[in-house]
């Protein structure tokens, strides 16, 4: 089964495996982990920030980031697609008592004038601005990449306010890659950000979330509140230090098999692909012109062999990763175009 469904179904490698067996550990909320500490350290290293904190995924990164910065009762500036506010279970809400004010984006961007108008004035009927979010990679938009102008922009904006931003980077790798950006050059325009280990970059648990010293103190404990601290965890940040310190040029070959993939399924009759907009490692394919009800696409794709997910509507996402081959790609096409011909 070609499993093109996200990039969290990788496998870890075995040097991975191994690194898992052979870890030194301790009790991490004791701070005594020297393998949990070595992977909160290289991420902050690599992304320019003062600490780091290693987390069970990033929901939990994201949502002790909005935690840790805002306070009950205010309000956060989103995308209208983001993941924090679309996939996080309203947590947000739930947790932090906290109303977001939704903007419609493109390619993943607020627009810099629509997030100043949505900074609220000092005003008794109205609740504070207390954060701005962005995502990049953006999810939605299909794995765009937000410019490092447009953050640095958002940046200087949310400045003037003294509003802080947070990235939810989960596929921040990704954008780094494909724009030739740094890492800390984009960590740079943000107070923190989470980026995941368990996507394009092949671990197989966990996320890290960085900031200042005195901003991961506080996040520490948001943590343990949300039943985070962690035992002898240097079994999964083990992985995690493989795939930061090994993982990260080799993206490109997932960009390369995704735009590939795109190319190969927008030759097919009743497929609708826009390829130019296929930046990193997400596809997504636009069913409406084939015939099919989006299910039976997919029920008979994966009977082809082929796992892809429903993105809402007629859309379909593909998403490639460190375990999908060229083989891989000409098989899924092949599938693609079987599936359509069936109906």
């Amino acid at each position: 089964m070609i499993d093109l469904r996200s990039d969290t179904v990788t496998k870890p490698s075995f040097a991975m495996r191994q690194a898992m067996a052979q870890a030194e550990v301790g009790d991490d909320v004791y701070g005594e982990d020297k393998t949990v500490r070595q992977l909160e350290e290289t991420a902050a290293q690599m992304l320019g920030k003062e600490a780091g904190l290693f987390v069970t995924s990033g929901t939990q990164g994201n949502q002790v980031a909005i935690l840790t910065h805002t306070r009950h009762g205010q309000e956060v500036i989103v995308d209208a697609d983001a993941h924090v506010f679309y996939y996080e279970v309203g947590a947000m809400a739930a947790l932090g008592g906290l109303q977001t004010r939704p903007l419609a984006g493109e390619r993943g961007m607020m627009d810099i004038a629509a997030i100043e108008a949505a900074i609220r004035p000092d005003n008794i009927h109205f609740p504070e601005t207390g954060l701005i979010c962005l995502e990049n990679t953006h999810n939605r938009a299909g794995g765009t990449v937000l410019p490092l102008s447009y953050m640095a922009a958002v940046h200087t904006l949310a400045t003037r306010y003294h509003v802080p931003v947070h990235l939810d980077g989960a596929r921040l790798f990704n954008a780094v890659v494909a724009s030739g950006e740094s890492a800390a050059d984009y960590a740079a325009t943000v107070d923190s950000v989470q980026f995941c280990l368990s996507k394009g970059l092949g671990a197989p648990v966990g996320s890290i979330l960085v900031g200042s010293s005195a901003f991961i103190e506080r996040a520490r404990k948001w943590r343990k509140m949300l039943g985070g601290g962690m035992r002898q965890a240097g079994v999964i940040a083990a992985p995690g230090i493989i795939a930061l310190t090994q993982m990260v040029e080799r993206l490109a070959e997932d960009h390369a098999r995704a735009k590939r993939l795109a190319e190969g399924l927008a030759n097919i009759r009743g497929l609708t692909v826009d390829v130019d907009r296929v930046e990193t490692n997400i596809v997504l394919v636009d069913v409406r012109d084939s015939g099919m009800p989006p299910e039976e696409f997919l029920t008979t794709l994966q009977q082809c062999g082929v796992l892809a997910t429903s993105f809402g509507g007629t859309l379909m996402r593909f998403v490639t990763h460190v375990d999908v081959t060229d083989d891989h790609i000409d098989d899924a096409i092949a599938a693609a175009a079987f599936t359509t011909r069936m109906r």
